[in-house]
């Protein structure tokens, strides 16, 4: 979402549930506790017997070698020519992010759509090139999607509205791909999909004034209060979004996740360069350009509320 993984009882549009939303699952574990990459690490001791180090006793060249493939691994796409797998690299700071990568299996279909259409219709968030949206988007006006889950909302978004190009950011690889197949199979050409985290894409990335509107559809939760500086909605990020938007440009959020609604209402309506589109300053109706995704019915269906917040930029 936000690219990130979606917390129980927060539906992703178009995505399947998940631990998170622009994230999912667990925190990486750090190589140096994964004894599973390193060849030869000891197995767990015996019942009774002294603890010992995951690592204890494995030789430095095999320590180094198993370091070496995992950032690898973490650094070469998984298809050629597609999304990289950490296209930031460590040129960026490692800030708290609002979302967990996630991997799970990629379908024959996504692979192909990935590797042929990548090339055109991808990106890679590296931070170090300002994207010249007119040109991307052959002048239409542009709108961005922070977490797009598997695609079809937003497939059925840009079909629905061909004059508005929109720029979908996430950092699912399946979810992707399908996109990529959606967007080929119905004939939508105002999809460009970026690959990475996407704060790096509004602060390095993009001009003042660039966007005609940002979508943050479900975003992850973080539901414990220890994880909630991990949320995406917070003044620091409107900040951001205040300089990337054009003015009237409208922010639209939705989340079924009540505690998350009224904070992402408290923050928005402090703000001093957001105006609450809704005229009693609440919650507004579900947009009818906002599709109903099934994920979200099911919600419906168990007696989820969705909350829309639609505020525009000063």
């Amino acid at each position: 979402m936000n690219p990130s993984p979606a917390t129980p009882g927060d539906a992703a549009p178009g995505a399947e549930p998940t631990a998170v939303a622009p994230g999912a699952g667990h925190p990486p574990v750090p190589p140096e506790a994964d004894s599973a990459a390193v060849p030869g690490a000891p197995t767990a001791p015996e019942a009774g017997s002294a603890a010992v180090p995951a690592t204890a006793g494995i030789p430095d060249e095999l320590r180094a070698a198993a370091l070496d493939r995992r950032r690898r691994l973490r650094q070469d796409p998984r298809f050629p020519g597609g999304p990289a797998a950490d296209p930031a690299g460590s040129h960026h700071e490692r800030r708290i992010r609002s979302f967990q990568p996630r991997r799970s299996r990629v379908t024959p279909g996504q692979q192909d759509a990935l590797e042929r259409l990548w090339p055109k219709w991808g990106l890679d968030i590296d931070g170090l090139r300002a994207l010249d949206l007119p040109e991307l988007f052959d002048g239409l006006p542009v709108v961005m999607e922070i977490g797009f889950g598997m695609g079809e909302a937003t497939a059925q978004m840009a079909a629905d509205d061909p004059g508005t190009g929109i720029l979908a950011v996430d950092v699912h690889t399946p979810g992707q791909g399908n996109l990529l197949r959606l967007a080929d199979r119905n004939g939508v050409s105002n999809i460009r999909v970026a690959n990475g985290d996407a704060i790096i894409l509004l602060r390095e990335m993009l001009k003042p004034d660039a966007l005609d509107g940002l979508r943050v559809y479900f975003p992850d939760p973080w539901p414990k209060s220890r994880h909630h500086k991990r949320r995406l909605i917070q003044p620091e990020f409107l900040d951001l979004v205040a300089q990337r938007l054009r003015p009237g440009a409208v922010l639209h959020c939705a989340t079924d996740w009540e505690p998350y609604a009224e904070q992402m209402l408290e923050v928005l309506t402090a703000h001093p360069r957001f105006e609450n589109t809704t005229a009693d300053g609440g919650y507004a109706p579900r947009p009818a350009f906002r599709p109903l995704t099934r994920f979200e019915g099911q919600g419906l269906d168990k007696g989820h509320v969705v909350h829309d917040l639609l505020f525009a930029r000063h």
